[in-house]
């Protein structure tokens, strides 16, 4: 099937950034390929919001580690749509154990962080290349903060989104001039995740850091769509580049 709608793949979209991203393109005219590991029923309804902004959309469960399936959704994209215009590599993983706690980190805990956030976002790519090319395509991947300098997260996952900043450079410089290539770092988000990682002390830590950022909160997953979008449909000569989301946070402390 062929169509002159551009088409966005975009992984870990059930929720959170994801699903704002999947939301944002479909209302800038984009199609849609949401994928999700476990949440079907989010995705279900990612997929809803993104139809009610006028996108065909299309759902498919992979692990991106797993690179035979990511072989498989990718060709159920070239099989719905035709073709892929964008991809947003957001799917990611952590452990809930603390940075200093290193006997309890074990070798499988790491690699599954690491298989998910650094060799997934380089399979779905690899996976993406051809029919991206095809279009002169953009990739966008989401990074973070604590990939750029050092943060209160556990050490697999700051030491991860870290690779996934050098692989993107790396991407730009191999994948140009048909692709480009750029990434994300958010910064303290409010929503589910960081719940997750901060717990009881949510409120608070998340209303203190609100008060030493220059913008006065913290990001949303709508403020990180919102710069996805702009570095898939315009900014035509940046590439390679890390976009800090955070307020200015990072920039002034």
């Amino acid at each position: 099937m062929t169509q002159n709608r551009r088409v966005a793949l975009i992984t870990g979209a059930a929720t959170g950034i994801g699903r704002a991203t999947a939301v944002a393109l479909a209302a800038a005219g984009f199609d849609i390929a949401i994928n999700y590991s476990r949440s079907e029923a989010a995705a279900r309804e990612t997929a809803k919001s993104a139809e009610d902004k006028g996108a065909k959309t299309l759902l498919f469960r992979a692990d991106v580690s797993d690179d035979p399936l990511v072989r498989k959704m990718l060709s159920a994209v070239e099989e719905q749509f035709g073709r892929l215009d964008a991809l947003v590599n957001n799917a990611g993983t952590t452990t809930e154990i603390k940075p200093q706690d290193f006997d309890s980190l074990t070798a499988e805990e790491w690699d599954r962080v690491f298989a998910v956030n650094v060799r997934g976002v380089f399979q779905v790519t690899r996976a993406s290349v051809p029919m991206l090319k095809k279009a002169g395509g953009s990739i966008v991947n989401t990074a973070s903060i604590v990939g750029l300098r050092p943060g209160p997260q556990p050490l697999p996952y700051a030491a991860s989104k870290a690779a996934v900043v050098s692989l993107t450079k790396l991407l730009a410089l191999n994948l140009g001039p048909e692709i480009r290539v750029n990434a994300v770092a958010p910064g303290w988000m409010e929503g589910d995740w960081m719940v997750r990682m901060l717990k009881n002390r949510y409120d608070d830590l998340m209303a203190r850091r609100a008060k030493n950022t220059p913008l006065r909160r913290c990001v949303s997953a709508e403020d990180v769509a919102e710069v996805i979008v702009n570095l898939i449909t315009s900014n035509r000569l940046v590439n390679g580049e890390v976009v800090v989301v955070d307020g200015g946070y990072a920039a002034t402390t």
